[in-house]
């Protein structure tokens, strides 16, 4: 796998510049080097000048590692969402084994894991708050676009303050009563009239006099209510 390319080191927006870093990716260790952590990209470089980087976009996770039975060191940890090195190792295949290889890449989205183990491991949690600051500075332009999946009218602030536009009017309770209409005030009348007799009366429902009306059932219906038994659903079973 031929990843590591010359690059020079970045020099602007460092946030953190960890020497003495070993960089293993996909479980292959590449030695020691630094590791710059920058506002623009992830990097890394060797004693030789070789190395990688890594656009934030493309890093879907990053963490502390601290379970030495996945890994004897702790480390900070790194999910990219792509292969490293495939554009370089590739070579045309035949044509099974390009359909072969499409259908692999269909079922599973390729990543690769990497793991940045210092020699101070208590600088982890500086590294970690560096890569966090730095990965904010890119988000994901997926969560933007959910954004514009908002679909109602908004209210234009501006076309407000200029007398245009269509814009909502609010009253309080007597502006709003002094703005029906002859009709508007007579259906108020009525359905509040309906109101206060529904409230005073009582009621009969399908001809069962309820608790306390003086009045007979409208249907003639008696209810008799059966003086309850003491202990008879005691021992009752239930079946569920």
């Amino acid at each position: 796998m031929n990843l590591l390319s010359s690059f020079p080191p970045p020099a602007e927006g460092v946030r953190r510049l960890q020497p003495g870093t070993e960089a293993v990716v996909g479980g292959r260790g590449l030695g020691a080097g630094t590791l710059y952590i920058a506002e623009s990209r992830l990097s890394w470089l060797n004693s030789s000048g070789l190395g990688f980087s890594l656009e934030y976009p493309s890093i879907s996770l990053h963490a502390i590692s601290r379970d030495t039975a996945a890994y004897p060191e702790e480390h900070l940890y790194v999910m990219v969402n792509s292969k490293l090195g495939d554009k370089e190792d590739k070579e045309a295949p035949m044509a099974d084994q390009e359909e072969e290889e499409s259908e692999d890449d269909d079922d599973e989205e390729p990543i690769t894991e990497i793991r940045f183990v210092p020699a101070e491991k208590s600088d982890l949690g500086e590294m970690f708050s560096a890569m966090c600051d730095c990965q904010a500075l890119h988000p994901d332009p997926e969560d933007a676009d959910s954004d514009d999946d908002f679909e109602g009218d908004e209210y234009d602030v501006e076309a407000h303050e200029q007398g245009q536009g269509d814009v909502p009017t609010f009253y309080t309770y007597e502006e709003g009563l002094s703005r029906l209409t002859t009709e508007g005030q007579a259906t108020l009348e009525r359905l509040e009239n309906m109101l206060g007799n529904s409230i005073g009366n009582q009621h009969t429902m399908a001809g069962v006099r309820t608790e306390g009306s003086g009045l007979e059932p409208e249907d003639g219906m008696d209810v008799e209510t059966a003086p309850t038994v003491a202990g008879q659903f005691e021992d009752a079973d239930v079946d569920h």
